[in-house]
């Protein structure tokens, strides 16, 4: 049995990792993919394999283990000079020191040149594991002195799976659905199970129904009912973090920066999530009315689908796809204001989809 067999799917990720242990690992490796799709069960495992200890690496109580992760918005320069500190002690109990640094993405520019150093020219007994969501803010310098080790978004089949085990007494096509919305994400799986995250989503989708159907609609209006998702989506975040502080026993700035983090993060994810659920109804749109059902997303919600997707609205739900899509991309790369661009993300929709309404 592999010793990564828990993970699901990854096969290059886990070849990589494998024959790393086989013949001898490198002094750095990064791991890196969208998140919930099993980088840091993956770099976990694999240092517990450097280590001999897999007990102690999960409970994280390994003399040997050093992990390191934003309590902010950033990794700082002081946190990878203490990592370097630590990095030139010899090993205490195992052949080797593992150093595991998660959200590697959030180096500041100063962090990055500090840990480059020691990425140069490690101790011969240290293996230094990244973990990164986004290659892209980590600097050419970085990636090159690493073995990239990619991860992908997972299969439907793998999705479905995990859902199944954890409720299984869900309807198939309920099952299917939030398969295929969790975009090949078990963390957004997870949250999809939620009751609140339940009604999040039928608050979304009565929005994206509402532009068409609803000749009242306010652009204004459904934006607020989105941000409520959004805030509520973050204020959980940040009560799960409140509860990781007090067991850290953190305080002052760092508690803060911890806290700050969890919410915006929360906050950034759910915008992007529902960016790409309203992609997806509008592209339902789209297949029902061209007789390719079998590809629908919202596979719970057939029926309204069948009643909405109309031949008149079939161009206007395309260009709604495009207008998501473009909304989406602005989100992912840029600091945008959420009421702002949601609002005018729904007053581009309404007007694409407002007269093929009248046409129905």
């Amino acid at each position: 049995m592999s010793v990564f067999e828990s993970v699901p799917e990854q096969p290059e990720a886990k070849r990589l990792l494998a024959a790393a242990l086989a013949e001898g690992p490198a002094h750095a490796y990064l791991l890196h993919g969208p998140a919930g799709v099993g980088k840091r069960a993956l770099a976990r495992l694999f240092a517990a394999e450097l280590l001999r200890d897999g007990d102690r690496v999960e409970r994280g109580t390994h003399p040997d283990l050093y992990v390191l992760e934003p309590l902010g918005d950033q990794i700082r320069i002081d946190d990878i000079r203490e990592l370097r500190r630590d990095l030139h002690m010899q090993p205490f109990e195992a052949e080797r020191r593992v150093y595991l640094v998660l959200g590697a993405d959030t180096m500041n520019e100063d962090a990055a040149d500090a840990l480059l150093k020691d990425l140069e020219e490690p101790p011969p007994y240290a293996v230094i594991v990244l973990v990164a969501e986004d290659l892209g803010p980590l600097p050419e310098t970085i990636r090159s002195r690493c073995q990239l080790v990619p991860c992908r978004r997972l299969s439907e089949r793998a999705v479905r799976e995990a859902i199944r085990e954890r409720a299984p007494e869900l309807p198939e096509e309920e099952v299917t659905t939030l398969a295929r919305v969790a975009g090949g994400r078990l963390d957004r799986a997870e949250r999809l199970l939620d009751p609140a995250s339940a009604r999040r989503r039928q608050a979304l989708l009565s929005v994206a129904r509402a532009v068409y159907l609803d000749p009242e609609f306010e652009p204004a209006d459904g934006a607020e009912a989105i941000l409520a998702g959004i805030a509520e989506r973050g204020a959980e975040a940040k009560e799960t973090a409140e509860a990781r502080v007090a067991a850290l026993e953190l305080g002052g700035r760092e508690a803060e920066q911890m806290l700050r983090r969890a919410q915006r993060g929360a906050e950034r994810d759910e915008l992007l999530a529902a960016l790409e659920e309203l992609e997806w109804w509008y592209r339902d749109l789209v297949v029902v009315a061209v007789g390719a059902e079998t590809a629908v997303v919202h596979v719970d919600r057939l029926q309204e689908l069948r009643a909405d997707a109309t031949p008149e609205r079939l161009h206007a739900a395309e260009r709604a796809c495009e207008l998501v899509r473009a909304a989406w991309r602005e989100a992912e790369e840029l600091q945008l204001s959420a009421p702002l661009a949601l609002e005018a993300l729904l007053v581009r929709l309404r007007r694409e989809l407002g007269g093929a309404r009248s046409l129905a």
